[in-house]
Parts: structure tokens; C-alpha cells; sequence
């Protein structure tokens, strides 16, 4: 049996301990990445990022998502699966104006979930699985 690996990411590893959130931004597991779900956050805190659109709240979600890929050597050009949740499924063609631009070739395989509203203020959350 193969042992995961969890990978510390600068900024937000921290964040999430300070936070007393029980999770790893990425495991490293049989040659995969698993990236949990990535809301809009401060990639050096950790912090949720309030009162953005939904286009601005999709844009920090998929950097930090690079940011976190890049953290375990991997890339955005690695990511075979995507889900999107989001609680305004009304804003669709929104997310996909800003994931298109992350993603304007070859595509990874995606789900599109809408959600209740979270408690925490924002509207997005993204996560993938990668290549490692």
C-alpha cells in the first residue's frame, strides 16, 4: 500500500492551521494530486476573500489552485478532473468566462454543482485532481 503524502503549501497550509481547520490543501497519493475544495482565499493568510464577484471569487480560486499544484510540482496542464461548486448556478456562463481562460486548450473532465449558500460569504469553490 502506497503512503499519502501531504504537501505543505506556503501561506495556505498556515492558514488553514491557524484557522483550526481539520484538512490538507493537497495529498499526494499513487501518483495523483487530490486538492481540496478551494474557496476564494488569501494565499498568504488563508483568508477568505469577501465582497468579490463571482467572476473575481473564480479567478482566486483557480490561482490558488495553481499555486497549490505548483506547491507539489504539478501544473494546471496536470489537472484531469474538476468540480465547481457554486451556490448561483444562474452565474454558469460567468465561471466558465473566467475557467476558460485558465483552461483554453484541452480541457480537464469537469462537474458543475450548484450548492446552498456557504456561511463564510462567498460563492465558488473549486476543487481537482491532478497528475503528480
Amino acid at each position: 500500500m502506497t503512503k499519502k503524502q501531504i504537501i505543505d503549501v506556503p501561506g495556505l497550509s498556515a492558514g488553514m492551521e491557524a484557522a483550526d481547520i481539520p484538512l490538507s490543501s493537497v495529498v499526494r497519493a499513487n501518483g495523483m494530486l487530490y486538492l481540496s475544495g478551494m474557496p476564494p482565499l488569501d494565499p498568504l493568510s488563508g483568508a477568505i476573500l469577501k465582497d468579490l464577484s463571482i467572476a473575481a471569487q473564480t479567478r482566486v480560486c483557480l490561482e490558488n489552485i495553481r499555486h497549490v499544484l505548483e506547491s507539489a510540482d504539478s501544473s494546471m496542464e496536470k489537472i484531469v478532473s474538476v468540480r465547481v461548486y457554486c451556490s448561483d448556478p444562474t452565474q454558469f456562463a460567468t465561471v466558465n468566462s473566467v475557467y476558460r481562460t485558465f483552461f483554453p486548450s484541452h480541457p480537464p473532465a469537469r462537474t458543475f454543482i450548484p450548492v446552498a449558500s456557504w456561511q463564510m460569504g462567498f460563492e465558488v469553490e473549486i476543487e481537482c485532481i491532478a497528475l503528480a
